[in-house]
């Protein structure tokens, strides 16, 4: 209904801000990565979700599109409303949160103060797929029963490279040859790494 608001920054909490648009003060609510975006300037243009209920009607602001998209897809899992989104995007920023439900990296979610187990689950399990199509994104995660490349990542680990670029190149690894030993996997992704 309401896609963006662009007018003047009246005042700016780690909550919520309010602009004035032609002489109408908009109350827009907006996470920690969104306040750490604002600058202090006095011309703003926000993308904004309105979120209606029966006792309210309430105006969620992302200075980013993707945090909003992102945003969207989040309240539409069960058990996650508005402010419970809006706590999510406080505390991870959209790229990593994108990425941790791309890889189903539960720990992530679950940091996330309020997030337990459960909603954790349920995140990853809705919004895997939409995630990887809308952002393009692979699926990382490893065949679950592999326990070969479980330690051929924890030993490229070891030695120093990142989790996340082992993880493609290992997926890659197994599913040419599923029956690889640890040490084949791990002088494969050395040459590649």
């Amino acid at each position: 209904m309401i896609a963006f608001l662009k007018g003047r920054l009246v005042e700016k909490t780690p909550t919520d801000i309010i602009i004035e648009c032609n002489g109408i003060g908009y109350q827009v609510h907006i996470s920690l990565h969104s306040y750490s975006l604002i600058k202090d300037l006095e011309a703003i243009q926000i993308h904004t979700y309105l979120q209606i209920k029966e006792d309210a009607h309430i105006l969620y602001g992302f200075v980013e599109k993707v945090e909003r998209e992102l945003f969207k897809l989040l309240i539409s899992v069960s058990g996650i409303g508005g402010n419970t989104a809006r706590n999510m995007l406080s505390y991870v920023s959209p790229t990593d949160l994108i990425q941790a439900i791309a890889s189903n990296d539960v720990k992530t979610i679950q940091s996330i103060k309020g997030i337990g187990l459960k909603t954790a689950q349920r995140v990853i399990i809705d919004l895997q797929e939409k995630v990887q199509k809308l952002y393009g994104i692979e699926d990382l995660s490893l065949p679950v029963n592999n326990t070969n490349a479980e330690e051929a990542l924890s030993a490229l680990e070891v030695l120093g490279f990142v989790r996340k670029t082992s993880e493609k190149l290992v997926k890659k690894i197994v599913e040419q040859n599923p029956e690889v030993t640890v040490e084949q996997i791990i002088k494969s992704a050395l040459k590649s790494l």
